[in-house]
């Protein structure tokens, strides 16, 4: 598929299928597979110390790229927009293009789900003489996965294990791994795993904080592995995060067979398991059945009744924590704070407030949003602006419950001032912050607020979610504006 081509050129060859990927590929013009005989063998074995005599040494290639041209500022621009043929043009125009260039379109091009051009740029950025950095070098092995070329993928992996330092990133082996499942080929991804295992240790637990749902059926029975206490309770908190129930009652068993428990580290773990599986029946019986408690055991049966209800029930277990030896800590304190707001108790709220001050937890950044919120749930936003004054050094989070407060309150003009007084102070504001903000312009029917609003999120390197989509979609839609609604749906990549 990558056969050599003249540089600079801009001729787009054709995109083969999956079942037309099946002969050897080179995804460099320097390919270093020796034989077809020998390459799954050399592919799948851990990265050589030097690079063989035939190349010259790779210069470690930097995880970002600084300094991007006008046109490739241009070219984003235009992909953000969802203009893809400008986007292009700009790129086809570019006289001397550079990795900047070249990775900004691979990029793009992948969110927009266009493997074949993916490919393409991947190719020609290749035949240029330029290596893609990290964060790249994952998109395209995402892009191989889904197409489910298996031996471009073996030569994606090859060209890895060639350049080490690629083979150090943990987001590299972690795309590896995901890329041969999403091919079909457990047996690689599986070598891949235990050969990290074997040379990383407990590293290899970082290969699933991602988002990657990696087989633990397959961890599990490997035959020269067999995780420990520390593995198990590490192990579970991934399977919560990604929902994945099957796996965790795999897990779940396994431990059981071994005598891993009773353990409060790993039947918390499991406690925070079924309670995002929405399983609360596993997490109670789990929590009293438990001879030691800890306050991380106590947290998370909070945490169970605020995901799954009824919020009733978290007020019981918190006055049933304080009737205990345990002394609650940060986030026992803020879950707390959460559940009196979510079920408008004033009275309560003053109560816990009091014992955060007690114990010294004001001035902690989330326990003060969560008083913020609280209060202003509860419609007193003279004490949440009187607290968020106190806070020394003011975060995202305390701007953004304040910004919250003045919604709740229908004070929305002053909601957008303290957004402005937000980025004026030089606070950065995250996520949660335009999430915010954008639902108080959504109230309040303040369109042109919440398109220039909208527009700043790419200035702080912020991927619209779902929800700001939805806010935006649903705003525009009500106020007449259906271009620019169908504009952000087609934008969009969950809608």
């Amino acid at each position: 598929m990558f056969g050599a081509r003249p540089q600079n050129s801009v001729t787009h060859s054709s995109f083969k299928s999956p079942t037309e990927m099946q002969t050897p590929l080179s995804l460099h013009p320097r390919s270093f597979l020796p034989n077809p005989a020998t390459r799954h063998t050399r592919l799948l074995s851990a990265p050589q110390p030097h690079a063989p005599p035939s190349l010259p040494p790779h210069p470690k290639t930097p995880r970002f790229d600084c300094s991007p041209s006008h046109e490739t500022v241009a070219s984003g621009f235009h992909f953000k927009r969802g203009k893809l043929e400008p986007a292009r043009q700009v790129f086809d125009d570019i006289p001397k293009r550079d990795v900047n260039a070249l990775s900004t379109m691979i990029t793009h091009f992948a969110r927009n789900g266009m493997s074949r051009e993916v490919l393409e740029h991947t190719r020609l950025m290749l035949e240029e003489g330029m290596n893609p950095n990290v964060v790249v070098m994952t998109v395209i092995l995402d892009v191989i996965g889904k197409v489910g070329a298996r031996n471009l993928g073996r030569e994606a992996h090859g060209f890895a294990v060639k350049r080490s330092f690629y083979y150090q990133e943990l987001s590299i082996l972690s795309a590896l791994i995901d890329m041969y499942l999403k091919c079909g080929d457990v047996g690689s991804g599986s070598q891949v795993l235990h050969s990290v295992m074997k040379r990383k240790g407990d590293c290899w637990i970082g290969l699933m904080s991602g988002g990657l749902e990696v087989s633990m059926r397959t961890i599990v029975r490997l035959k020269r592995f067999r995780p420990g206490r520390v593995a198990v309770a590490s192990l579970l908190p991934i399977c919560a995060q990604l929902r994945a129930l099957k796996h965790g009652k795999e897990i779940h068993a396994y431990a059981l067979r071994h005598c891993l428990l009773p353990n409060t580290s790993i039947v918390s773990s499991l406690m925070v398991l079924y309670s995002k599986c929405g399983v609360i029946e596993y997490t109670m019986r789990l929590f009293d059945g438990m001879e030691k408690r800890n306050v991380v055991s106590w947290t998370a049966m909070i945490d169970s009744f605020i995901e799954n209800g009824p919020l009733n029930e978290a007020i019981g277990v918190m006055r049933s924590l304080m009737l205990t030896e345990h002394r609650p800590d940060t986030v026992t304190m803020a879950r707390m704070l959460r559940v009196c707001g979510q079920l408008k108790v004033l009275k309560l709220g003053k109560e816990v407030h009091g014992q955060v001050l007690k114990m010294g937890f004001a001035s902690v950044h989330y326990v003060a949003a969560e008083l913020i919120d609280m209060y202003g749930i509860c419609r007193d936003v003279d004490k949440a602006k009187l607290l968020f004054s106190a806070v020394p050094v003011k975060g995202s989070m305390t701007w953004s419950a304040l910004i919250r407060a003045y919604g709740y309150k229908e004070w929305y003009q002053d909601a957008v001032y303290l957004f402005d007084d937000m980025i004026s102070n030089g606070c950065s504001p995250n996520r949660f912050t335009f999430e915010a903000v954008l639902s108080v312009c959504d109230r309040a029917g303040f369109v042109e607020d919440a398109l220039k609003i909208f527009d700043l999120m790419s200035r702080y390197k912020i991927e619209a979610s779902k929800e700001h989509y939805t806010i935006m979609i649903r705003l525009l839609t009500r106020y007449g504006k259906l271009d620019e609604a169908q504009r952000l749906v087609e934008m969009s990549p969950s809608l």
